[in-house]
């Protein structure tokens, strides 16, 4: 039921963070005026109108919750993500990943968006800062004149980073003699990637090309900041001729049947869609040139004659705010209290730092609109201390991040090793979000009440 006591609550961008805001909101009464631009104008990576599409790769990582990503999961969890429950609902096989089929992880957003009556949403674009309460989450790839009001609104030109996507290849391309089904230690019970195993030598020849192949952008490319977490393939490999096979074609807990023996190097391959007749190539975010992908990655062993559904791209650039500095706790403009910021705009980057984003704020914005008092997040939490550092002015030279174990505050007395240690963080990130939960019934009630 809509609250007529509330306005109107303007969401632009109906992308992760901005669609779990919408959804946050109209659960708890609020009427949202949900704006997206595609498909009238679209962006550099965008391929359809979609809301909540999934531009760079199909997995929201690890469910071990244990890791930093799992731990994410279980506090969104406990929130009442509504596109949590969408990836789960449309997942596909990826080991110990939430990987999902990206059309129907849209399909099932949008199907929740239009049985939603609170919400109004509107194909157009949004050229200013909308008048009353608002929140803006139209990601790094923002439109040029929303952006400039945003910059001059905050004082700031914000920051930038170059990103890229990774390129995927037809599964009945593939020499399935050459590439095997494992999972890393087989974890996750099930062999949900596919390997393509490098000897020494196929690695090193390789990596030769990938350092020598003809970038997008040859010349001001490598002055540029790059995002440490997607670094394009060939930048990965000009820092050192191991550096990918001690990173993202690492091949630990795999075991090669045509040798029984572990190989030198291995690139991932994981399902693209439910009925696998596609794979991404896990880490191969690329700037190459389309035939230069095409040469260097027909050198990948049972790829040699890969058919590409789609090339790597380069992204335009990326843009997110200075947040320490320009925003509030509640990622508010000071000048626009009602104003938030959400999603990748704001530099907590990832899909589920995105959701995570998106929730928070409509929780924000919920509490300013019905009296009640500002959300905290623990600092317990993982989206607590991403949102804590992501906030704090001391923070110092502010880069997009996910949540990881390595800002959280650590646990006393110190765990030596590491594997009892991401458990005790883990276990102490649950214990503070149910708290926080239990503590501030008054921001949940609604939204439970079916």
């Amino acid at each position: 039921m809509v609250n007529e006591e509330f306005p109107v609550v303007t969401v632009i961008g109906a992308g992760l963070a901005g669609c779990e805001a919408a959804l946050q909101l109209a659960a708890r009464g609020v009427p949202v005026r949900l704006i997206e631009m595609r498909p009238e104008r679209s962006t550099p990576v965008h391929k359809t109108g979609n809301v909540a599409e999934l531009v760079c790769s199909n997995s929201f990582k690890s469910v071990d919750p244990e890791t930093a990503a799992g731990s994410l999961k279980y506090e969104l969890s406990v929130l009442g993500s509504k596109l949590l429950a969408c990836a789960f609902d449309t997942r596909v096989a990826a080991g110990g990943a939430l990987a999902v089929d990206r059309n129907e992880f849209s399909a099932a957003v949008q199907r929740l968006i239009d049985a939603t009556p609170n919400i109004e949403f509107v194909h157009e674009e949004c050229t200013s800062i909308p008048e009353g309460p608002a929140i803006i989450a139209t990601g790094p790839l923002t439109a040029d004149a929303l952006a400039s009001q945003l910059a001059v609104e905050l004082g700031s030109q914000g920051l930038a980073f170059y990103d890229a996507a990774a390129p995927i290849v037809e599964a009945d391309s593939i020499d399935r003699s050459v590439v095997f089904a494992q999972s890393r230690y087989d974890k996750g019970g099930t062999a949900d990637y596919l390997n393509a195993p490098f000897t020494k030598e196929e690695y090193e020849a390789f990596v030769d090309e990938l350092v020598a192949a003809r970038r997008v952008i040859e010349k001001d490319f490598e002055r540029r900041e790059l995002f440490a977490a997607c670094q394009p393939v060939e930048e990965v490999a000009r820092t050192g001729r191991d550096a990918l096979s001690h990173g993202a074609l690492k091949p630990v807990g795999l075991t090669d049947p045509r040798t029984g023996r572990r190989p030198w190097a291995a690139v991932q391959l994981r399902a693209e869609n439910a009925a696998a007749t596609a794979y991404n190539l896990v880490g191969f975010q690329t700037n190459l040139k389309f035939p230069e992908q095409k040469r260097g990655f027909s050198m990948i062993p049972g790829l040699e004659h890969a058919g590409f559904a789609r090339y790597g791209v380069m992204h335009h650039r990326n843009t997110f705010v200075d947040t320490p500095h320009v925003l509030t706790k509640t990622l508010a403009m000071p000048s626009r209290p009602e104003v938030h910021l959400a999603g990748q705009l704001t530099g907590t980057e990832g899909y589920l730092e995105a959701v995570a984003s998106g929730l928070f704020v409509a929780l924000a914005v919920y509490a300013e609109l019905a009296g009640l008092a500002e959300p905290t997040l623990p600092r317990e939490s993982l989206f607590g201390c991403l949102l804590a550092y992501a906030t704090d002015p001391a923070t110092a030279d502010y880069q997009p991040m996910h949540v990881n174990y390595g800002i959280i505050d650590p646990v006393e007395p110190k765990i030596r090793n590491k594997r009892e240690r991401k458990a005790a963080y883990a276990a102490r990130a649950h214990a503070a979000i149910d708290a926080f939960v239990d503590d501030r019934a008054d921001l949940f009630e609604k939204a439970f009440v079916s």
